[in-house]
């Protein structure tokens, strides 16, 4: 989920962003820049040197006491690495094979059942989107501060009632009522509602369908490809 309001990422200890990422994610590569900083990154290169510095960048650093911090802030007096994680699919770039790649049918089978049925959403869809999102990785944080299996923004947490958006059964369900929630809106058309997911339901509005970001298109197109593919089995 990409969009929302860009927020100051909190302190987090102990957090094992992207490196817990399943092999099958795109491989974190570790970029070791001409002043020193070090950047881990799932994006491409292409996107990598286009995104804005500014935007798109999560600092990791140690504060005072020894604790593993996040910020969208450059830290002034601290030492720091540079992390760039984005939403699995949504890179139109992506060489993943996606009537290929591996399905995770295991991970958070329980969490995804109960959320369905308490939401009324096809299993397969959610664990589509999941994919799409954070490629199963429950400790997946974004630049933009989408946190989660779901990758859920802050204020979209909130406002769904999840406390803790890096715990998976709060994320799932805050995720799968979301993603309900977009379903009503666009009349149960999956690919409004996943573009929706995505770009937000304005921009879906706005265009008065899928928008054309290519992000976005990427994103509905290989959503789809999952579902088809999870809903097989």
């Amino acid at each position: 989920m990409t969009s929302g309001t860009r927020t100051l990422l909190p302190s987090l200890a102990i957090l094992a962003l992207a490196f817990a990422l399943p092999v099958m994610a795109d491989t974190i590569k570790r970029i070791v820049h001409p002043d020193g900083s070090v950047e881990f990154t799932n994006i491409n290169e292409r996107e990598r040197k286009r995104a804005s510095s500014k935007d798109e960048v999560v600092f990791r650093y140690k504060d005072e006491r020894g604790v593993v911090a996040y910020t969208s802030i450059q830290p002034a007096t601290h030492e720091y690495e540079i992390i760039r994680f984005e939403c699995y699919a949504c890179d139109p770039n992506s060489t993943v094979n996606w009537r290929t790649t591996p399905l995770f049918r295991k991970p958070f089978r329980n969490e995804i059942k109960t959320a369905a049925l308490e939401f009324d959403v096809d299993p397969a869809l959610v664990r589509a989107v999941i994919h799409a999102e954070s490629a199963f990785n429950d400790k997946a944080l974004s630049a933009k501060g989408a946190q989660g299996l779901m990758q859920l923004m802050p204020a979209t947490a909130r406002e769904l009632g999840v406390r803790d958006a890096m715990r998976a059964p709060e994320n799932i369900r805050g995720g799968v009522n979301y993603l309900a929630k977009m379903l009503k809106r666009f009349g149960g058309d999956t690919r409004l509602a996943t573009a929706a997911y995505n770009a937000g339901p304005g921009a879906v509005g706005r265009y008065n369908g899928i928008p054309p970001f290519a992000e976005t298109k990427a994103y509905v197109e290989r959503v789809g490809i999952l579902r088809e593919r999870y809903a097989s089995r």
